[in-house]
């Protein structure tokens, strides 16, 4: 009986309340997704844009000297742990220069009427910079080795010949015809590190104090908080299989070559 009381209240999203808290483990979990998404959503946008644009061009110049000491510079950052790159600009530019919060998503006397408000304030987006710069320069380096990659394989198809034949200009071939078939890995990448980013930035929250689902995860499981950790483990589920999901429709847009019901 218990079991299945348990079953039907998490099926309405019902995880009863927070051994530590003392409220409603729902109400927290959305709070913490919030702030986690607020700040992943904004770091993959910037990292993926700015990866799949250069990951395109490396690949368009490839055997150059650009590409040569672009590709160094890239795995070079991407070799780089992201807690460790998140506690150098931190030292930077808020320890030494001053010049961003050193943790936190808000000041101390910030105040808010609204979820919207808080998310859209000038102070907000203060807190958010550092980190979003230290996980985008981290994650940057995934789409553009993919996207570089995949340039190079459909560089040599024969619809690419066609292209240029046509005498289209450089741009126009490599962003129109090659980057919209070469984009499909990064954009199953993209969906897949979205659903997974939702619980796995505990470094990175821990290290700007960022009050997000994965530090808050962490912190349910060594207080014993099972309500909280059978949350977030549920909502985490459910955001990878739907981003999966997401990927697949989001190949039959880009590849006329997938459609449902068609030989």
């Amino acid at each position: 009986q218990q079991y299945v009381r348990n079953m039907v209240n998490v099926a309405q999203l019902d995880f009863g309340q927070t051994f530590y808290y003392g409220s409603s483990v729902s109400a927290l979990i959305i709070d913490r997704f919030l702030n986690t998404m607020s700040l992943m959503l904004t770091a993959f946008v910037i990292s993926y844009t700015v990866g799949t644009y250069l990951g395109a061009q490396l690949g368009w110049l490839r055997g150059t000297t650009k590409e040569r000491v672009g590709m160094v510079v890239v795995l070079f950052v991407r070799s780089l742990p992201v807690f460790w790159t998140g506690m150098v600009v931190l030292y930077a530019f808020s320890f030494q220069f001053d010049l961003f919060p050193i943790g936190g998503m808000r000041g101390t006397s910030a105040s808010y009427d609204t979820t919207a408000a808080k998310f859209l304030s000038t102070d907000f987006l203060y807190h958010l910079a550092l980190p979003v710069f230290a996980l985008s320069t981290y994650y940057t380096g995934l789409p553009l080795l993919l996207m570089r990659n995949n340039i190079l394989e459909v560089l040599s198809e024969s619809y690419i010949d066609t292209a240029r034949a046509k005498g289209l200009t450089n741009r126009r071939v490599l962003f129109v015809h090659a980057a919209r078939t070469a984009i499909l890995p990064v954009v199953t990448a993209f969906a897949i590190a979205i659903g997974f980013a939702v619980g796995g930035q505990v470094l990175i929250e821990q290290v700007f104090s960022w009050p997000g689902l994965g530090r808050e995860m962490v912190q349910a499981s060594l207080r014993s908080d099972y309500p909280v950790a059978q949350g977030a483990f549920t909502l985490l589920s459910a955001i990878v299989i739907t981003m999966n999901f997401v990927a697949d429709l989001a190949y039959t847009y880009l590849d006329p070559r997938v459609r449902l019901g068609e030989s």
